[in-house]
């Protein structure tokens, strides 16, 4: 930062010079269809989204940053140079002042462009780029130094977060492996089989939507969150509601399990999260609550394990929106070692869960990181 500002400072002492982007810049559509990519393709093909698929043929070999036409309006999502193949309703940029360094070009438009897209839509929304709006978006045009160090620092961050996540996935992969281990008797331990109505009851969640959400009262689980919020355990709840509306809506104890037991696909249905806090809370409808008197955290991993999943779709109904009734969750097996192992495996089980946490929260620090310093440096 110290760097570029004194660069600024020795090389730019009257401002940064500014041009529209139609200045130094070629910009265009591609030719290509999605029915053109083929699966084993030489060379990448940009659509209107993150996704990259293959092709066969190469419409361009120049460095360029892809932005979709539709879609994920005002979003960057590429940065290419090489030979590429491009769909008709996604643009290319191809810088071709020798002012402008295209991956400087990438970093500013990733931070930028967005919103000055969204500025042109006053009172409608943008369903679509056309070329006139990204011809005249401002570019700055520091001196070739100050970009290149810009991204040169931008550059090692971005390694980073990649670094972080190729470590996630790891030890995903990893933590993985050894919880369907774990979830297994060794050689000579004696487990129990049993139905998990056999150890627990299943009750069905029953009203609660996000309308009835109150800034303070009795704390609720709505179904939709565990998908989108919580982790496997929690002690605190995002939301609230009305001790009135409480009273007629099914109640969560402390090791209580709620599960999502409706949900769009297969593999997500019957996610769930351990109520950990010491208060009653309450959940609502498309939800089960499993009452138990195990470990709640090992039952909660078996929640996730390949065991409880390959069940699961037997019991699973539905085409667009599918569920799993209580009924058919009290079927499911599970193989359940004494107390004292439980406890065991769930100690070892939570050692890797809180080193991915910790991953995680370092790549979003990462994150953050890289968000300031690069707003600070791309401001002129």
């Amino acid at each position: 930062m110290n760097k570029i500002k004194k660069l600024i400072k020795e090389l730019c002492p009257n401002g940064v010079e500014w041009k529209k982007l139609e200045e130094v810049c070629e910009i265009g559509t591609g030719n290509s269809n999605r029915q053109d990519a083929t699966d084993n393709g030489q060379y990448p093909f940009f659509v209107r989204s993150k996704d990259v698929l293959k092709i066969d043929t190469f419409e361009y070999s120049e460095e360029s940053i892809i932005i979709p036409g539709e879609g994920g309006i005002g979003d960057i999502f590429h940065y290419i140079k090489g030979k590429y193949a491009l769909h008709q309703r996604a643009y290319r940029v191809h810088p071709i002042s020798d002012k402008l360094c295209g991956k400087f070009l990438y970093y500013y438009l990733f931070a930028n462009f967005k919103l000055y897209i969204n500025s042109k839509a006053v009172n409608a929304t943008v369903t679509s780029i056309r070329k006139p709006m990204l011809e005249g978006f401002p570019i700055p045009l520091p001196p070739l130094p100050i970009q290149t160090e810009i991204v040169r620092i931008l550059d090692k961050f971005v390694e980073q977060q990649e670094q972080i996540e190729r470590l996630i996935e790891l030890r995903k992969k990893q933590y993985e492996y050894y919880r369907e281990e774990l979830l297994k008797p060794k050689e000579g331990e004696v487990w129990e089989t049993k139905r998990l109505g056999e150890i627990g009851t299943f009750v069905r969640g029953n009203g609660l939507q996000k309308t009835d959400f109150r800034e303070e009262g009795v704390g609720c689980i709505h179904y939709g969150q565990i998908y989108t919020y919580y982790g496997m355990f929690t002690n605190k709840t995002k939301s609230f509601v009305s001790p009135e509306l409480a009273s007629k809506l099914k109640k969560v104890e402390q090791g209580d399990i709620v599960l999502a037991c409706t949900s769009e696909n297969i593999e997500d249905v019957c996610m769930c999260v351990v109520w950990e806090g010491e208060e009653t809370i309450v959940t609502g409808g498309h939800s089960s609550i499993y009452k138990h008197n195990e470990n709640p955290r090992f039952i909660a991993y078996f929640l996730k394990s390949k065991a409880f999943e390959v069940q699961k779709i037997k019991y699973a109904y539905g085409a667009k929106v599918i569920d799993i009734k209580n009924d058919d969750l009290e079927k499911i097996y599970i193989l359940l070692p004494s107390r004292e192992k439980q406890d065991e495996i769930v100690e070892s089980l939570n050692k890797f869960e809180s080193y991915i946490e910790s991953l995680s929260f370092a790549l979003e620090s990462s994150r953050r990181r890289y968000e300031y310093y690069r707003d600070e440096m791309l401001r002129f």
